[in-house]
């Protein structure tokens, strides 16, 4: 089951491994490989990963990018209820009959009038009329800026979701109906949470007979038979979601995919299995290139679009963690952010254009032209905190850039421990002296 946790590094080992633990907490902790973490990480980092719990505990499988914080606070939009009109009016026509009963009769004739002068207004009128209306919503909406056409542009879809791995229960099904009824349990709190939750199990059980006043159960027994059961269930279990994720291999995460293929090193021990995994191998392999291909055309067409906040915030997002941005696509981008960082761009733009530098693999190499011709104090701000990921900002602000932090240096291997005393008959016989 993929889980995702917040854990803190707290040891590197001589082997290449990191030792883990909750952040903020003792437990769950764990080991994890080298190639996983990002560069740069030290003891003590807090991560956002994304692992998976089974039956021998928590793998991690993947490192996501922090959360960065809004600059702006978050608001509620208070919308008024529109009020009617206070005042309701009705006009009734009166009937003709009724004008005459008081008198009023009808109008006289008002004689022949003759033949009106033409008005050159009618045809201005008319010429009026056969325009169409914009304002009372008859027509098209009148454009602004002198009737100049709209660039069309075409706004392209977003990349899809991949699809989560849902594996099916054929094999450990299969394994559950062999054994016999009485081992049945153990294994279902196996495939719950392993040996622990074999513990948890008889300690629960244990304390509701002791409070009913039955005999309590031995547990030696039943963790025995856990440990026998252990490697045959995760055999199963992880065939089903091997056999799951080679029918979806074209659609199914890469992180899934790939904690699948790692997976099989320890379980895969027959020839089917075995083949099954190479083929994973395959499939994770064919999918990672075409992954990182389509990743740098996205980003190759936006910049051919003009979008270059939009290339930056795709190049921070890589189809999987530790993916390496092209070189030649990382000097375009680079120049690209550069110049859109120049002084004739608006405050606001140029604020946006940092946003997406910072948080884009290209932001050591990306040298603004310069700042915009009244920057305003927020932006100076906004600026400077951005200067240690953005080294180029500092001469442009006259100050002094931070080096990066360094690593942390690898703990001192531990001694030996001393080799143990030898037995009292062998040191007797080593202190007498050898007969001639």
């Amino acid at each position: 089951m993929a889980v995702r946790l917040e854990i803190e590094l707290t040891s590197a080992r001589d082997d290449g491994t990191w030792t883990w633990r909750a952040a903020g907490a003792r437990q769950p902790k764990g080991v994890l490989e080298a190639g996983v973490l990002p560069e740069g990480v030290k003891v003590g980092d807090i991560l956002r990963v994304e692992a998976e719990q089974n039956i021998d505990g928590i793998n991690v499988t993947t490192v996501l990018p922090s959360k960065t914080k809004s600059r702006e606070p978050e608001l509620l939009e208070m919308i008024a209820k529109p009020e009617g009109p206070l005042v309701s009016a009705s006009l009734t026509g009166r009937d003709r009959d009724e004008r005459r009963g008081r008198g009023e009769g009808r109008r006289p004739p008002r004689g022949d009038r003759g033949e009106r002068p033409p008005r050159r207004d009618r045809d201005r009128d008319r010429d009026r009329a056969a325009r169409p209306a914009a304002r009372d919503g008859g027509g098209p909406p009148r454009r602004a800026g002198g009737g100049r056409p709209a660039a069309p542009t075409e706004e392209r879809p977003s990349r899809p979701r991949p699809k989560r791995l849902h594996a099916g229960r054929a094999h450990r099904d299969a394994l559950i109906a062999t054994l016999p009824p009485e081992q049945v349990p153990v294994a279902e709190q196996l495939l719950k949470g392993g040996i622990p939750a074999v513990r948890q199990a008889v300690q629960t059980q244990n304390e509701q007979a002791k409070g009913s006043g039955s005999p309590e159960i031995n547990a030696e027994p039943l963790v025995a038979l856990a440990e026998e059961l252990l490697p045959r269930l995760k055999a199963a279990e992880w065939r089903d979601r091997a056999e799951a994720a080679m029918a979806q291999a074209d659609e199914v995460g890469l992180r899934d995919l790939r904690a699948v293929v790692a997976g099989a090193d320890t379980v895969a021990r027959d020839t089917e299995s075995r083949e099954l995994a190479a083929k994973l191998r395959d499939a994770l392999e064919r999918r990672s290139a075409s992954e990182r291909q389509a990743w740098a055309e996205e980003v190759s067409s936006a910049l051919d679009d003009g979008r270059v906040v939009r290339a930056l915030r795709i190049s921070g997002r890589p189809p999987e963690a530790g993916a390496r941005f092209p070189n030649e696509l990382a000097d375009r981008l680079s120049e690209a952010a550069g110049a859109a960082m120049g002084p004739d761009a608006a405050p606001d733009r140029w604020a946006a254009v940092l946003d997406a530098v910072a948080g884009s693999p290209v932001r050591a190499s990306v040298k603004p032209a310069g700042l915009p011709a009244e920057p305003g104090e927020d932006l100076l701000k906004t600026a400077r905190q951005a200067a240690s990921r953005v080294p180029a900002l500092a001469p442009l602000l006259g100050i002094e850039a931070k080096a990066p932090a360094a690593r942390a240096p690898k703990p001192p291997r531990r001694p030996p421990p001393p080799p143990p005393p030898p037995p009292p008959q062998l040191a007797e016989a080593a202190a007498e002296p050898e007969s001639a």
